[in-house]
C-alpha cells in the first residue's frame, strides 16, 4: 500500500487540484438517471455507478424479512465495474450499502434504535423513504429525497426526525484517476417539539458496508487520513477514511471524504474489527442532541475507484472537497 503523504503536515498543504464538481466539467461524462421500479439507477455509458434503494429490495437467502429496509445506496461500483458495497449480510443483516442511522437514542421515555433495525425479529424503529422530490441526469446526475425516522415502540407511526438527502452523482478523472463521485448531503430536523437525544455510543451515523468478498477479516483494507489501518484506526478521528480490497483479482475501493463543516469535525470513526464495515460516528465524543429548529447538516463525498489507495491522492481530493462551501 502506498502511503506517501507526511501526515504531520495536516492543513499545511496547498494543492492546485481539479476536484470540485464545477471545476472538473471538462472531464465530465454524461450520467443518466432512470427509475426502475423502486430503484433509482445511475449509469454512465451504460455502466452502472450506483443505485438508490427507495423501498426495501430483495434480501439474501436466509435473511429475515424484518431486515428489509430502503432509504440507502446500493450497489456502488468502481469505473471498472467492480462492486464495492455489500447489503444485508448474514452477520449484520441491518447493514445495507451506504446508509445513515442513529443507534443509542432517547426520545422522551423511548429509546428507538435506527441502526439495528429488525434485530431480534422486531422493527421497533425505522428509517423510511417518504418521497422522491426531484431527479436529474447530465454531467452531474442526482436526486433529492425525503426520509422519516419513526419510533414504532412509542406509537405505530410516531415521527422523530425528518431527513432530506441531496445526492449528486458524477464520473470524472481526478488528477489522472477515473473516479465515480457521489456527494451526499443529509439534513435532519426534529419532527416534533421534542429533541432526539444521542448519548455517547461507539457507532451510529453514516455507515458503509463493503463487498461480501471482503468479509474474511484479512480480505479488507482500511486507511484513514491519519495513517491508521482498521486495527489502529478504530475510535480515532479523521478527515477521510478508505475501505477496499480485491474484486476478481484486482483492487478497488471507496473513500469517504468528511466535510469540515460537519459536527465534531474531524469526525470519530468506528472501524469494525469483524467485517468490512465502517461508520462515521460523532456520538463517540459524548452526549449530544438534535434540537427542534436546529437542523443537523452532514456532508460526505464518496469516491469509488479502481486500484490501491494512494494517501497523497486522497488527501488532494479532500483538500478540494473541503474548500466547497
Amino acid at each position: 500500500m502506498k502511503i506517501s503523504l507526511p501526515f504531520q503536515l495536516h492543513g499545511l498543504i496547498t494543492l492546485s487540484v481539479c476536484t470540485t464538481l464545477l471545476a472538473c466539467r471538462a472531464n465530465a461524462a454524461e450520467v443518466t438517471s432512470e427509475k426502475i421500479g423502486t430503484v433509482l439507477h445511475f449509469a454512465v455509458g451504460g455502466k452502472s455507478i450506483c443505485d438508490y434503494q427507495t423501498e426495501p429490495g430483495e434480501l439474501p437467502e436466509g435473511v429475515a424479512q424484518s431486515f428489509a429496509h430502503g432509504a440507502h445506496l446500493h450497489p456502488l461500483y468502481s469505473p471498472g465495474g467492480k462492486l464495492v458495497t455489500g447489503n444485508h449480510q448474514p452477520d449484520h443483516p441491518w447493514q445495507r450499502g451506504v446508509w445513515i442511522g442513529w443507534t443509542r437514542t432517547e426520545f422522551g421515555d423511548s429509546h428507538p434504535d435506527f441502526w439495528n433495525m429488525g434485530k431480534d425479529g422486531k422493527v421497533t424503529a425505522e428509517v423510511r423513504f417518504e418521497k422522491l422530490e426531484k431527479t436529474w441526469s447530465g454531467e452531474d446526475g442526482g436526486f433529492i429525497s425525503r426520509h422519516v425516522f419513526l419510533d414504532h415502540g412509542r406509537a405505530p407511526e410516531q415521527k422523530v426526525l425528518n431527513e432530506t438527502w441531496e445526492v449528486h452523482v458524477a464520473q470524472r478523472s481526478l488528477d489522472g484517476t477515473l473516479t465515480n463521485i457521489i456527494d451526499l448531503t443529509s439534513t435532519q430536523t426534529c419532527a416534533t417539539d421534542r429533541p432526539l437525544k444521542l448519548p455517547r455510543h461507539h457507532y451510529g451515523g453514516l455507515g458503509v458496508r463493503g463487498n461480501p468478498l471482503w468479509n474474511p477479516v484479512d480480505a479488507v483494507s482500511m486507511l484513514t487520513s491519519e495513517g491508521h489501518d482498521r486495527k489502529t484506526g478504530d475510535s480515532t478521528r479523521a478527515r477521510w477514511v478508505y475501505l477496499g480490497g480485491e474484486v476478481d483479482g484486482t483492487p478497488a475501493g471507496i473513500v469517504v471524504l468528511i466535510h469540515p463543516s460537519n459536527f465534531r469535525f474531524p469526525q470519530p470513526l468506528r472501524l469494525n474489527p469483524k467485517n468490512p464495515q465502517l461508520c462515521v460516528a460523532p456520538s463517540q465524543e459524548g452526549d449530544w442532541s438534535i434540537e427542534p429548529g436546529k437542523p443537523i447538516v452532514s456532508k460526505y463525498r464518496l469516491l469509488v475507484f479502481d486500484g490501491k489507495p494512494d494517501a497523497q491522492w486522497i488527501e488532494a481530493q479532500w483538500q478540494g472537497h473541503a474548500k466547497q462551501p
